[in-house]
């Protein structure tokens, strides 16, 4: 009983362990094709930034990041190594199982052989036959002689199939060998490129620890056009919400009359919603935006976010913070810039020294693009999902594309990164 329970056990393992092992591969090179993905967009990024003749803190960023994902990449094709190794293992452990059986099918052909040998005489085995003491026993023996024989052809047919079934496994463990090899040597060149990215990184961080003095002076200069978007922004949600009060004050409520049908009553009632009075239209506009929180499109096709939402230490200044209303995206030159959800836009404005804005109304919602050089729509202007609104502008001294971006609801600012999908 416990030697049937082990070969259960045994084929247990060799049936699972092949598709758990299948199923991680997968999982792995999935992962590993986005990072790949996110890397080659890294290095365009970085290409764009030493194209510059000194070094920027978006280039520090961008390397910091493709530095995170090189690594991140030479650990997930760690992992594929070892997934390669445990087939290895198996394959072995498989190989091994069938040259025993091998050898005992063998041992036992070679020995029915020679039975074959001794008694190949017809007449052995009719008198074999005739000297039984009944018919019956005649007949049994006239039978295993038969199914002898039938035998013998079968363990040579099972044989046959083994010794394929062997060679199969020989080239599976030699294609998984050559699997494991290519493997080692792409992770070799990705420590390379490793060291030679935190060699640049090193390097850059230096340069810009010379330049404090032209680094302070440019945050002056962002914190000054922040303080000028988010001005502009307080007027057009204010002039929004004067609007909105009075497209509301000017719908006037439905008749109160019994009806049959209630929702019509219901909805045609305007609504109060925090600081933004939404009309109905407005309320499904609002309410849609809200319910696709986690799945709005990046405003730009490809990007890597180079600052995020709050409040920070600044990378090079020791003691001093930086606030960040919303992301900023860095992008490639002459990127065009997208909606992120269906609404009307609300105001095109110009800042001195960081180009012109784009706010957009999403019912209580807004979404802000600035940072551009061109835009291609103006105040009234109704949008759809993804249509392009602008590009992004180039600072040419530090050779960086990047956008800002923000989400408001009515005046309070909201984390636009938890709003953006995953998958861009």
């Amino acid at each position: 009983m416990k030697s049937i329970l082990n070969v259960f056990l045994l084929l247990f393992f060799f049936w699972t362990m092949p598709c758990s092992a299948q199923q991680d591969k997968e999982k792995l090179k999935t992962n590993k094709q986005k990072i790949l993905k996110e890397i080659e967009s890294n290095k365009k990024l970085l290409d764009e930034t030493r194209k510059g003749k000194k070094s920027s803190l978006t280039k520090l960023v961008i390397l910091n990041n493709q530095i995170s994902k090189r690594e991140e990449l030479i650990n997930s094709t760690n992992s594929e190594i070892q997934t390669v190794d445990a087939k290895i293992i198996l394959n072995k452990a498989e190989i091994n199982r069938l040259q025993n059986n091998l050898q005992s099918l063998k041992q036992e052909y070679a020995k029915m052989i020679c039975y074959a040998y001794r008694n190949r005489n017809s007449y052995d085995r009719l008198m074999f036959v005739f000297a039984s003491r009944d018919f019956y026993q005649a007949y049994r023996r006239l039978k295993y002689l038969q199914q002898y024989s039938q035998y013998r052809k079968k363990q040579a047919e099972m044989i046959q199939t083994m010794q394929m079934q062997l060679s199969e496994r020989h080239k599976v463990l030699s294609s998984t060998k050559d699997e494991k090899i290519d493997l080692v040597k792409g992770q070799e060149r990705e420590k390379v490129k490793l060291a030679d990215e935190k060699n640049e990184q090193s390097k850059t961080f230096q340069e810009l620890t010379k330049k404090e003095k032209k680094i302070i002076e440019t945050l002056k200069e962002k914190e000054e056009s922040a303080r000028k978007l988010q001005k502009a922004i307080n007027e057009i949600i204010a002039r929004e919400i004067a609007k909105s009060r009075e497209k509301v004050a000017s719908v006037k409520p439905a008749n109160n009359k019994p009806s049959g049908n209630k929702s019509t009553v219901e909805t045609s009632k305007p609504v109060v919603h925090g600081e933004l009075p939404l009309t109905p239209d407005e309320q499904l506009l609002s309410s849609s935006f809200e319910g696709n929180k986690g799945k709005l499109p990046w405003p730009s096709v490809h990007g890597i976010i180079t600052s995020t939402f709050g409040t920070h230490d600044h990378p090079i200044l020791p003691g001093i913070k930086t606030v960040n209303n919303g992301i900023d995206i860095a992008t490639a030159r002459n990127a065009r810039v997208r909606a992120v959800f269906d609404g009307k836009v609300s105001g095109v404005i110009s800042i001195p020294g960081s180009g012109k804005a784009i706010i957009i109304r999403h019912g209580e919602y807004l979404s802000v693009y600035s940072n551009l050089s061109e835009v291609f729509v103006k105040m009234g202007d109704k949008i759809k999902t993804k249509d392009d609104i602008g590009v992004v502008m180039t600072d040419n001294e530090e050779s960086k594309t990047e956008l800002h971006f923000e989400i408001w609801k009515g005046k309070v600012l909201m984390n636009p990164a938890s709003w953006l999908t995953i998958q861009r």
